[in-house]
């Protein structure tokens, strides 16, 4: 276990008294889950989270001590820029901490993780350091007295049995999914980027069901009534999680992770996922030539997949696209090697540490040389890390594979020297 939790964590954390206490003691104690609490001192929702989580840690802490050990340990990794605040904050915290000095681990923490907003709360299991849950807020609330522990992963068909609804209110057993392809969508109402991609889905579902193709679409609502859920679900061709189903509809977003709306997960035959970036990819793909999808190791910066930038460090290979060819010829350069470091981090089953693009001459492209003070070099190679603010930038005058793969060799050794953005 060691191993596995020093390579996330390092090898110290502090305690709330200020003592510093070694990751592979967690071993002795028994500790088999860590919860990395992403969230900072200030009141609103991580004030509220860490009360909430406080009284759930106490009741385990109680339970394990009765048993005679400790199953879960939560890990604070703050979000404050000043130390004082962080002491302020670890203070009041029954748990450990990541030491505040940690700050490129913690970076790393929160690019690794993919964590977009705080609080955020993930499980990872001690043993291997992999993703158990991805959505820890949602098991403080649905199972307060820690009854699901260690809330694994489940499979979609056993997380959505039961009866589903179609829009003129008749009922079909989600066993009716089996066999195709299902985007499971989640969205609302009052959300306008929900409905200003509903309105577009409606026509991909049509063209995909118009092609034979098996596919279905599962509306997770987010709405916040019945009769808005209602207004909404009138407008969508396809089934839904009943709207009173509030267990089973907290389980999916449980069982993906979901911290934004919309969002459109799209699966295999089979239940497993093809992509998460489904809205990208509906948008990208109007015609739907490309269903169901299979995520592509580079893509083409666009404006409706340059929000994957904030997800964490991203390869962006800048070059000159008043000729035709080159940004073909820059995705075939840089593809063998995306693909070798997705290959490789999908056999540890981890998440790959960068994202590949391309990125040509048009407005959007030269708003984010601008936002990052990239010169106005083509072909530029750089890798762009939105969270930490810090970019990486190689710019010679030609762009070769050798030179792609050292670069990222480098960057994830952390050989590399940050340049602020």
């Amino acid at each position: 276990m060691a191993g596995a939790l020093t390579d996330v964590l390092g090898e110290v954390l502090v305690a709330a008294d200020g003592e510093e206490v070694a990751v592979s003691a967690l071993a002795a104690r028994g500790v088999s889950l860590v919860g990395l609490y992403f969230g900072c001192s200030l009141g609103g929702p991580c004030a509220q989270l860490g009360a909430s989580l406080a009284a759930f840690y106490g009741r385990f802490r109680g339970e394990a001590a009765a048993a005679g050990g400790q199953r879960l340990e939560i890990v604070f990794v703050s979000a404050e820029q000043e130390q004082q605040q962080w002491q302020e904050a670890v203070r009041a915290m029954p748990w450990l901490a990541l030491p505040f000095a940690d700050k490129h681990r913690k970076l790393k923490l929160w690019n690794k993780y993919r964590v977009s907003n705080i609080p955020s709360l993930i499980f990872i299991d001690a043993a291997t350091g992999k993703v158990v849950c991805r959505n820890g807020l949602l098991v403080i609330r649905d199972d307060p007295e820690g009854l699901e522990f260690p809330w694994g992963p489940k499979p979609f068909s056993e997380v959505v049995a039961g009866p589903l609804l179609r829009n003129n209110g008749q009922t079909l057993d989600s066993s009716a999914l089996e066999g195709s392809h299902v985007g499971v969508y989640f969205s609302a109402h009052w959300c306008p980027p929900c409905r200003s991609l509903t309105r577009v889905l409606v026509e991909s579902y049509r063209k995909i069901k118009e092609a034979g193709q098996k596919f279905e679409i599962l509306f997770v609502s987010a709405d916040r009534s019945e009769d808005s859920f209602k207004q909404y679900f009138s407008e969508m061709p396809w089934v839904a999680v009943p709207y009173a189903d509030e267990a089973r509809r907290s389980r999916l977003n449980r069982l993906y992770g979901i911290q934004g709306i919309p969002t459109l997960i799209v699966l295999d035959s089979k239940g497993d996922v093809i992509t998460r970036q489904g809205r990208v990819e509906v948008l990208n793909d109007i015609e739907c030539r490309e269903f169901p999808w299979h995520p592509k190791p580079v893509l083409e910066l666009t404006d409706s997949n340059a929000v994957q930038l904030n997800e964490g460090p991203c390869l962006v290979l800048f070059v000159d696209s008043e000729d035709d060819g080159e940004s073909e010829a820059a995705k075939q350069l840089v593809q063998p090697i995306a693909e070798k470091i997705i290959a490789k981090y999908k056999a540890k089953e981890e998440e790959a540490p960068l994202l590949f693009f391309v990125a040509g001459e048009d407005d959007m492209t030269d708003s984010l040389r601008d936002y990052t003070n990239l010169p106005e070099a083509a072909p530029l190679l750089t890798i762009l890390d939105m969270s930490a603010r810090a970019k990486y930038v190689m710019d010679v005058e030609e762009i070769t594979p050798e030179i792609v793969e050292a670069f990222v060799s480098d960057f994830l050794a952390d050989k590399l020297k940050p340049e602020p953005i």
